[in-house]
């Protein structure tokens, strides 16, 4: 399934090119995914828990039949371990074995393969760097 997703990732940058934003990617892949008859969930919410509280919400980019994750980048530079780091902690979050990181900026089409490591505690810990969470209601 991984090299199908990337199929449809080149297909996208041969198509559109790079210097787009990062969502137009996203989008393009999608209608790409859904011509290549994947099933995939786009901007899907995963909650996240600490000692079994919610604590805020990861939105991956795409999650393909129910067993990947695609993160969707448009970045000049090369992608880093940050943005790896990112996927890793989505599926830290999820419990899912594969992610795939695409870079669709550059001249070509960067992609990175992500297995979790074999040690998830760590990563947890990471979680709430990238879960969204609602402010505070400011009493006042």
């Amino acid at each position: 399934m991984t090299y199908r997703i990337i199929g449809c990732a080149m297909a996208v940058h041969n198509r559109l090119g790079p210097g787009l934003r990062e969502g137009i990617y996203q989008r393009a892949l999608a209608v790409e995914m859904d011509s290549a008859g994947l099933s995939h969930v786009d901007e899907k919410p995963v909650e996240v828990f600490v000692d079994g509280a919610s604590v805020g919400l990861l939105y991956l980019d795409h999650m393909v039949e129910d067993a990947l994750i695609v993160e969707v980048k448009a970045l000049r530079h090369q992608l880093t371990d940050d943005e790896v780091g990112q996927v890793i902690t989505y599926l830290a979050a999820t419990g899912l074995k594969v992610g795939l990181l695409l870079n669709f900026a550059r001249k070509s089409l960067e992609y990175k393969r992500i297995l979790p490591p074999k040690k998830l505690d760590a990563w947890k810990e990471r979680i709430k760097r990238y879960a969204w969470m609602p402010k505070k209601p400011h009493n006042g």
